[in-house]
């Protein structure tokens, strides 16, 4: 007679931040220790590409020209790296896709650093490299975590892992600073680099970990370490990996009697061929409803939020040059007053981000579902941005964009990941790259076009774009209604 596991002390102390079975937490803080370390790589790389712009950038563009310049180049470039991706991902099992993709990242980071010690002028080609390795690293990881957990266990248990997206932003950021000045600015392309290949170490550990709780029963020809990375598979309640149409099959008895080994070896490779990958990364999430409210879902958050970051910049902007002007700075220059302002803004909302994480957004996923959580940001965005349109003030401004921002970065960051648990392998690994790297830098770039015409052309002041928002958001609603509706249908699906 066999025993229920018991929990340990660190699943009662997890217990305080999700609903964690025991067993459950070694492979959640694998998880969240390998999201961590991509996050720490990535904000290395953030803190260095701004010195690069400033100090180098080898332009003569505005700070606002460059960054919708990079934007666009950003999007061009995931036109091409998407679907190279998917293909990738259709041919390499899941953890040799990640060591090839991570390999392409670092040999950059060398580069980069070689060119560096030159003495060229790399801050626009880095800065759009950048741009594309934040979107690809974490979509990659995030479709990993995905394909790792059943729906009912990524919901109880993302919130956990999220947390250590939180902590790596920070970890990175602290990191940069500390070594800027002992390892100088070009070093920090290595310092990067070594923190990446760290990441790749513990998915690999993940990987094979997983495999072994999850495929030991499966035949090797239909694991994740021998099928692409990208299949039609998808994983099931009870943890196996299934497909829709050979478990028909097998039910109705379309596959052959099995009465040999030769038989046997026969129907799984007729199923592992059944489970190939089709089609580029864009073709599927065009013809497939649901990942394309997911892109839109996506564009339209960092549309609003982008154009949001402008309103918040122009004010705080303009309030330092009058304060300067008044002599009301207390000696700061213009440079200074909006340094210190964003001192505070930024660390506001970094303590909220980590609260929500820690203890709002298990309990958010429990209580409101996946279908509730998608809709409290656009609605504090709709709530935000109405007041904005009426109350236009710095303070009033501030305190939308942190609840804006720390809700982003926590709940709604985690619950758009959790998006991806029914779906397909295919759809984890091509159509996340897809959505969340080219529909997000889509959004910056509308969002770019907005700010171009908006407060370039036509003069529009922050109440106006405030109410530009305030439309963008209502379409925002109605596609996270949407996409609610469809989650639903997808999870029951994969819980029979």
């Amino acid at each position: 007679m066999s025993h229920p596991q018991q929990a340990s002390p660190l699943d009662r102390f997890l217990r305080l931040f999700t609903d964690i079975r025991p067993g459950e937490a070694a492979t959640a803080l694998l998880l969240a220790l390998n999201v961590f370390l991509f996050l720490s790589s990535y904000y290395v790389a953030k803190v260095l590409r701004e010195p690069l712009i400033l100090a180098g950038g080898g332009t003569t563009l505005t700070g606002p020209q460059l960054k919708s310049y990079t934007a666009t180049g950003a999007a061009l470039l995931l036109l091409i790296a998407v679907p190279a991706y998917g293909a990738l991902a259709g041919r390499v099992p899941r953890r040799r896709l990640i060591n090839i993709v991570t390999a392409i990242f670092l040999a950059c980071f060398a580069v980069f650093f070689a060119l560096a010690q030159t003495g060229l002028p790399i801050g626009v080609p880095f800065f759009v490299f950048v741009a594309v390795f934040n979107v690809m690293i974490v979509a990659q990881f995030w479709a990993f975590a995905n394909d790792v957990y059943t729906e009912e266990e990524g919901k109880r248990l993302f919130p956990i892992v999220g947390v250590g997206a939180s902590a790596g932003a920070v970890a990175g950021s602290v990191l940069a600073g500390r070594l800027i000045e002992p390892l100088g600015l070009n070093m920090l392309f290595l310092v990067a680099g070594a923190i990446l290949v760290a990441a790749t170490i513990i998915t690999n550990v993940l990987d094979r970990r997983e495999r072994r709780r999850t495929e030991t029963q499966q035949p090797d020809a239909l694991t994740s370490g021998l099928l692409p990375a990208a299949t039609g598979q998808y994983r099931a309640a009870t943890g196996e990996f299934k497909t829709v149409t050979a478990e028909y099959r097998r039910e109705t008895g379309q596959f052959r009697a099995v009465k040999s080994e030769e038989d046997a070896a026969a129907v799984v490779e007729e199923e592992a061929e059944e489970v190939k990958s089709t089609g580029n990364a864009f073709q599927l999430v065009f013809r497939n409803r649901y990942l394309l409210l997911i892109g839109f879902l996506v564009m339209f958050l960092n549309w609003v939020n982008t154009n949001g970051e402008f309103i918040l910049g122009d004010t705080v902007t303009l309030l330092a040059q009058e304060a300067v002007a008044a002599g009301r700075a207390g000696g700061l220059t213009v440079g200074q007053y909006i340094g210190q302002f964003y001192s505070s803004y930024f660390t506001g909302v970094n303590i909220a981000v980590l609260l929500i994480q820690l203890f709002l957004v298990s309990r958010a996923l429990k209580y409101l579902g996946v279908r509730g959580s998608l809709l409290v940001l656009p609605i504090i965005a709709l709530g935000g941005y109405a007041l904005l349109a009426f109350v236009p003030v710095l303070a009033a401004i501030r305190w939308t964009k942190t609840l804006e921002n720390s809700t982003d970065y926590s709940l709604n960051n985690t619950v758009r990941h959790t998006l991806f648990l029914p779906t397909t392998r295919e759809e984890k690994y091509k159509g996340k790259q897809a959505t969340d790297a080219f529909f997000h830098r889509a959004g910056d770039v509308l969002s770019s076009l907005t700010v171009f015409v908006g407060s370039g052309l036509l003069a529009l002041g922050a109440q106006r774009l405030a109410l530009v928002n305030l439309a963008l958001v209502v379409v925002w609603l109605v596609i996270a209604v949407s996409i609610g509706r469809r989650y639903n249908r997808l999870a029951a699906t994969t819980a029979s």
